[in-house]
């Protein structure tokens, strides 16, 4: 008799994350992660309804769950139903993986690599004394690091401040040294005018990227910055679907970064990636996130040409009450050697959680959000 869904439950873990638990008549247990930050609970229903329409089915069926999920309703896509999609769809990837006793990245086609390269973040959301936080993640082996660009920025920056925002990327950059990189996040916080004149600065600091040099919804704009400058531009954080992606590699975007828990779990952003590698471009995968969203991420990448480098959120800014490594059993598996994690042989995603401690946050849950933001004149400012 075929295995069949039988159970789904989530549970908001703190500091911002949303665990997606699904269960089969067999007890075999699959983990997701369907994080949508700032809006986890909204989140949570949604995979509460989305669920509905995969009970007691097979969950080897992983590609016709996915069609049904993103297309039984009459309004699809956005951030919410995405994000819900993309929990379930990662668990159902970690059950047939247990199922069948191989790593999700065997299902994918197997091993590209055998080691993944991953960055770290410094300075917050106001970065500050950037040097000193560059040279500590060095020293912790990273070798590359990734910081906010600016804090709040005006439409029409002062050049007295675009020049402090080069200077603190070149002081971190000094410190991660000649072999270190560095990576920069506009964050969508940078009008048009702001990112013509930021990029044509930071062209003599060389970073490894630029980061939502704009908006999401002003995509249409990345051709414009991408003609104007050398520096390998990369987004998709907020996009959600093949279809998103196509206009701003199009574009001439260098690096696209989908995140697994966003945009539609390893099923989407494995298309995603192939579709990226058709316009020469790398794959850098959005994860901010818990451990199960990283899980997924390595997966994805130990089995795909163009993924390039991993985002990975330990010690980041937001994680002031939990972090990456706290919830699971076997902390090693995502030990960075020389600035790389390491291919590993456990069956589905291939980390464990300790579940106890899950259904323990869970009961206490987080509502976390994120800042409001507003400009000396008291307008809205972008975060």
């Amino acid at each position: 008799m075929t295995d069949t869904i039988s159970r789904v439950e989530t549970f908001l873990v703190e500091p911002r994350w949303l665990l997606v638990r699904v269960e089969t008549a067999d007890g075999v247990v699959g983990w997701g992660e369907g994080t949508v930050e700032g809006r986890a609970a909204t989140a949570a229903k949604a995979i509460e309804e989305i669920s509905e329409l995969i009970m007691g089915a097979d969950p080897s069926r992983i590609e016709d769950h996915w069609q049904v999920m993103t297309k039984g309703s009459f309004y699809r896509g956005g951030a919410v139903f995405a994000s819900a999609v993309s929990g379930l769809d990662q668990a159902l990837w970690d059950i047939k993986g247990k199922t069948l006793g191989v790593p999700v990245y065997q299902l994918l086609g197997g091993a590209v690599r055998d080691r993944i390269r991953v960055y770290g973040w410094i300075g917050g959301d106001e970065p500050a004394e950037v040097a000193e936080q560059a040279a500590a993640a060095r020293e912790t082996g990273l070798t590359a690091v990734k910081m906010n660009g600016t804090a709040a920025l005006e439409h029409l920056a002062s050049g007295a401040v675009l020049d402090a925002a080069v200077e603190r990327v070149a002081a971190a950059k000094q410190a991660m040294g000649d072999e270190g990189d560095v990576g920069i996040d506009f964050h969508g916080r940078v009008s048009m005018p702001n990112a013509r004149r930021l990029l044509h600065l930071l062209e003599p600091v060389s970073p490894m990227f630029v980061e939502e040099a704009v908006v999401p919804e002003n995509s249409h704009l990345f051709a414009d910055l991408a003609a104007r400058t050398s520096i390998p531009l990369a987004t998709g954080e907020r996009l959600y679907s093949r279809q998103e992606f196509l206009p701003v590699l199009q574009g001439g975007i260098a690096i696209v970064q989908p995140d697994l828990s966003h945009a539609g779990g390893i099923t989407e952003c494995r298309k995603i990636a192939t579709m990226a590698e058709t316009f020469g471009a790398l794959l850098a995968p959005h994860c901010p996130l818990g451990p199960i969203a990283l899980a997924a991420c390595l997966q994805l990448g130990f089995a795909t040409a163009n993924h390039v480098i991993q985002e990975q959120s330990l010690g980041i800014h937001y994680n002031t009450t939990g972090d990456l490594l706290d919830l699971m059993v076997d902390r090693s598996v995502f030990t960075t050697h020389d600035g790389f994690i390491e291919r590993w042989e456990a069956p589905g995603l291939g980390v464990e959680l300790d579940e106890a401690a899950v259904r323990e946050a869970g009961a206490r849950g987080h509502a976390w959000r994120g800042p409001l933001w507003r400009l000396r004149d008291g307008s809205f400012a972008e975060w």
